[in-house]
């Protein structure tokens, strides 16, 4: 499948993403369990490990990207980059209106960098769509410390889902299929399957997989494979 339909000829050069082979086991012995993703996140890929939003209210207990804990990440649809500097003691950050559809009101909010320690700026108070045509304002219950994140550090948010000593994000699973969140004003969330365990899986098809998320999983790996119990 293509990521993107022409209106012209062209030929699209990469991977066609619908035909990985994730199990090297029996799939039908693993563990699974239909879940529903968060909106926002666009096509988020068969393979993608996944954290649930803990926030207190908004997307509760919907499915997001696990956020891997290095920096740079090469598939980061879990992030929103910041276009400005959060500035010190901040409660408005600035976001591409389109990544603004990942949050709603009442998520719980982590800013991160790669040099700064995250931190928890409690839930989104108003997410502002029109004040301005070319980003988001997202206002948050807890200013930003007094060191500013910068978008030269890659400064960005994402939805609580997890707790600190994993920048809070901690993968509870792996999609099974290939769905399509949307993105942007019409973006409505997406139904699936999670995989839990009880199966073999191929580890150079899983995205995102970090050494954090193999503890949380409670996986062990064995070389291009990796075990989920």
């Amino acid at each position: 499948m293509l990521d993107t339909p022409f209106d012209i000829p062209a030929v699209d050069y990469g991977n066609q993403w619908d035909y990985k082979k994730l199990y090297y086991s029996d799939h039908m012995a693993a563990l699974r369990v239909p879940v529903t993703l968060q909106k926002g996140y666009d096509l988020v890929r068969a393979g993608t490990t996944l954290a649930r939003n803990i926030s207190a209210g908004g997307g509760l207990n919907l499915l997001v990207p696990y956020n891997p804990t290095i920096f740079p990440v090469s598939i980061d649809i879990g992030r929103a980059y910041l276009i400005t500097d959060s500035g010190a003691l901040a409660t408005t950050l600035y976001v591409t209106l389109e990544d603004s559809y990942k949050f709603m009101v009442g998520d719980d909010i982590i800013i991160n960098d790669n040099s700064t320690a995250a931190e928890n700026l409690g839930a989104i108070t108003a997410i502002d769509r029109t004040t301005d045509s070319f980003r988001a304002a997202i206002t948050v219950t807890i200013a930003v410390g007094a060191t500013s994140f910068t978008t030269a550090r890659r400064a960005h948010i994402s939805v609580e889902a997890g707790n600190s000593s994993n920048n809070y994000s901690d993968c509870v699973g792996i999609l099974e299929k290939t769905v399509n969140t949307g993105t942007g004003e019409k973006s409505k969330g997406a139904v699936s399957t999670l995989i839990l365990g009880n199966c073999v899986l191929y580890e150079g098809l899983l995205t995102n997989l970090d050494a954090a998320a193999i503890v949380d999983l409670g996986a062990s790996t064995f070389g291009q494979y990796v075990y989920i119990r």
